[in-house]
């Protein structure tokens, strides 16, 4: 079945909301998706993709490979992305013409037999000059010539990254890394280097430590490409750990830097360097510890801003200072005890007139600009809706903005006048999520669009004409994939079981959905920021296509807008404070709830999953929720708050307090795991530095004393990422949990 037949056979079956384009009442659907209120036949005879979980993660992807990387020329002629036609996972240059709408191959490097640290194609690439192309393979520096020759160049440096040219085009900016000590694989470190774009000679180092510990992490061209602002950062006073594990036959060490609650923390700070003689300046902040989130200079060089926070993310400040002498002026400062999104960003107004701040002072992430220290913050934008990011065209005096001003689960582009005024809708009708790169001149945008039926494809919008539809460049998928029938995505919106608050969920529902059965649901994978109308959801693990397998073999598939995700407001996050496994899981439950309640979910027959933080979900719902679910899998499950990140201090406060340490018990499904009554597997890499595999053995060691039952799957070697560590260990990890829940939830009697 072709997919215009599916989206076809949707709108027929599903009970549509159909709006217009544009702000929406509270509790309607996205314009163009679904919303599921009642339970609705579904197309007779079509029983869904019959694809077995090796058929959907092929070494040649069924969904393609999606079109990343997108750069623009400096004349807003073309612009370049990585990509391949055929699915697989080595991506080449490619480039297209807004003027000529002509797509081109640059590269064919992928059609070579490739070794592994090349086995994912290009890293970068930026156009320099005369049709010149730089790029970045196995972490070296290629140029490419404008007749298609490709040469290796700095060969000397390894783990090259972040490749930037100057504004006025002579100069190519990169950071690369040391040289790995085999013994202490801690860092790579990071070096600042410019390179002469017409010469071709050998880079200089601009700014950079011996020490592998101290390393640029980032940096930006001033506007008259005179000098270069960076940030540094140090970790030598971070403790080293070593992680053991035993693979490929043999013990082995991956030692890291890494911190805990309470442990010494990256010290960073940014600087100025000039290209002209290497002058080097660094501006320094009351507490070196603190958070950066951003920093920038002022057109005319003469300012930089750094914006950062304390530690725990509740006080936003704003420093502005003088480049020249150092001067320091607190420009903007706002306190909130409870905050735990630092979702803000900051940038110079047109004319440096002031800085345009992303705040959600008021409750709601918008738009703000403040002209000076003494100023007080005017807002550009307001409403019960927030904004996720936004971009100065200071020439036109506007701002282009990301937003889920349509509906929650959207990402649609905006634009404001930075004077204030109506907000306009720049992308097409259709509902999802954009993820746009704009043109130098902000005449176009290479625009990353996906929705809940499309997987992401590159589209070329004019700006010049707001609300069309924009131009697709590419088509990923393999042609099997428009013969299969996919599962119908629809949103369902019910209040929390517990206060009362608006939740909204994404369903998945079988493409022959009976409304006269109830069905097993899989709630999963469960995590913040988890619903968005993309293809796939959330998109950081690749559970697209298990979340397809389960939903053709007879489930609803689940996913929760949790408390502490973005987009609906402060207020609505905030009850997420110091709540890891608490009110997290109230809202999962919440959703089951719905589900039931609306004759959907047989209630013995719900099945729960999720990793890193979805895990400690997983492990607490079954702990604190027995009978709720029949059965949860937790993938590297965060089972002991004492170990996390320093970051996750946001939510879960210091490791310091007179509610300590019952405070971190209460969040750790290490101290509570005794409750748990209900079928538990958990699958964990040995190697992984994030959650530590020790905590895992941990939380097993007190099953084993209590004699609870559970299933552990071990993955020798295997990172954070588990599911996304090759298409074998994907498929064999998959098929665990498959049959896991078939036997315990699927097939309870």
């Amino acid at each position: 079945m072709k997919r215009s037949q599916v989206v076809r056979g949707i709108a027929q079956s599903v009970a549509v909301v159909a709006l217009l384009a544009g702000t929406v009442p509270a509790g309607t659907g996205p314009a163009g998706a679904q919303r599921i209120d009642t339970p609705v036949a579904g197309t007779a005879g079509v029983p869904g993709t019959a694809l077995s979980i090796d058929d959907l993660y092929r070494f040649k992807s069924i969904v393609g490979t999606e079109p990343v990387g997108y750069s623009w020329a400096a004349d807003g002629s073309a612009v370049l992305f990585l990509w391949n036609d055929e699915g697989a996972t080595f991506q080449d240059i490619w480039s297209f013409s807004p003027v000529t709408g002509r797509k081109t191959r640059l590269t064919f490097l992928g059609r070579e037999s490739k070794p592994e640290a090349e086995a994912h194609g290009i890293g970068q690439a930026v156009y320099l000059d005369r049709g010149r192309i730089a790029f970045t393979l196995g972490g070296q520096l290629h140029i490419r010539e404008a007749n298609g020759t490709i040469a290796k160049v700095e060969a000397d440096k390894q783990a090259i990254r972040k490749l930037a040219v100057s504004p006025d085009g002579t100069k190519l900016a990169f950071i690369s890394g040391s040289p790995v000590d085999p013994k202490n694989r801690v860092t790579l470190g990071g070096v600042l280097w410019v390179r002469d774009v017409a010469s071709g000679a050998t880079a200089r180092k601009l700014v950079g430590d011996d020490d592998p510990k101290v390393y640029i992490s980032d940096f930006q061209w001033s506007d008259d490409s005179r000098a270069i602002a960076f940030e540094q950062d140090d970790d030598r006073l971070m403790p080293e750990r070593d992680i053991l594990y035993y693979a490929k036959g043999k013990a082995q060490n991956n030692r890291v830097i890494r911190a805990f609650p309470g442990d010494e923390t990256t010290k960073a700070r940014v600087g100025v360097v000039t290209l002209a003689g290497g002058a080097t300046k660094f501006y320094e902040r009351p507490d070196p510890k603190h958070h950066i989130w951003g920093y920038g200079l002022s057109s005319d060089g003469k300012r930089l801003f750094v914006s950062g926070s304390d530690m725990e993310a509740k006080e936003h400040t704003i420093y502005v200072y003088d480049v020249a002498s150092g001067a320091r002026e607190t420009f903007y400062q706002l306190a909130e005890p409870h905050h735990i999104r630092p979702d803000w960003q900051v940038a110079w107004a047109p004319g440096d007139d002031g800085l345009i701040i992303l705040t959600d002072r008021d409750g709601w992430a918008h738009l703000y600009h403040q002209k000076t220290a003494a100023a007080a913050p005017r807002a550009i934008t307001s409403g019960k809706w927030e904004i996720a990011s936004f971009e100065v065209d200071r020439a036109n005096r506007q701002l282009y903005f990301l937003s889920n001003q349509s509906y929650l689960a959207e990402r649609q582009v905006y634009r404001v006048p930075v004077a204030g005024g109506a907000v306009e809708r720049v992308s097409g009708p259709a509902a999802g999520t954009h993820k746009p790169v704009y043109s130098p001149d902000f005449r176009h945008a290479a625009d990353w669009f996906s929705d809940d039926m499309t997987p992401p494809e590159l589209y070329l919008a004019d700006l010049t004409k707001p609300g069309a539809k924009a131009a697709q460049v590419t088509k990923s998928p393999l042609p099997a994939f428009y013969q299969q029938t996919w599962a119908k995505v629809g949103y369902v919106e019910f209040p929390s079981h517990v206060d009362g608050q608006n939740l909204l969920g994404r369903v998945m529902l079988p493409a022959n959905y009976d409304p006269a059965k109830t069905y097993p649901v899989i709630v999963g994978s469960v995590y913040s920021d988890g619903v968005q109308n993309q293809w796939g959801g959330r998109r950081a693990h690749p559970t697209w296509g298990i979340d397809q397998y389960f939903v053709a073999q007879g489930y609803i598939v689940l996913t929760v807008n949790l408390r502490g995700s973005w987009g609906q407001g402060r207020a609505h996050n905030q009850t997420q404070h110091h709540s890891y496994g608490t009110m997290d899981i109230n809202d999962l439950e919440s959703g089951v709830r719905y589900l039931v309640g609306k004759g959907y979910a047989d209630p013995k027959r719900v099945g729960l999953w999720g990793s890193s933080y979805g895990g400690l979900m997983t492990i607490m719902s079954l702990a604190k929720k027995p009978g709720v679910y029949a059965a949860g899998i937790a993938g590297a499950p965060a089972t002991n708050v004492w170990h996390a990140y320093p970051s996750q201090m946001w939510i879960m406060g210091p490791p310091t307090g007179p509610d300590m340490p019952e405070r971190y018990e209460r969040q750790s499904p290490l101290y509570q795991v005794q409750g748990v009554k209900d079928p538990l597997m958990i699958i964990h890499g040995t190697r992984d530095p994030v959650v530590l595999y020790s905590d895992t053995v941990a939380l097993t060691e007190k099953m084993i004393a209590n004699q609870q039952p559970f299933e552990l799957v071990t993955l020798p070697g295997a990172n954070h990422g588990w599911d996304n560590e090759g298409t074998v260990q994907t498929r064999f990890a998959f098929k665990k949990m498959a049959e896991f829940f078939d036997r315990n939830v699927k097939n309870k009697q």
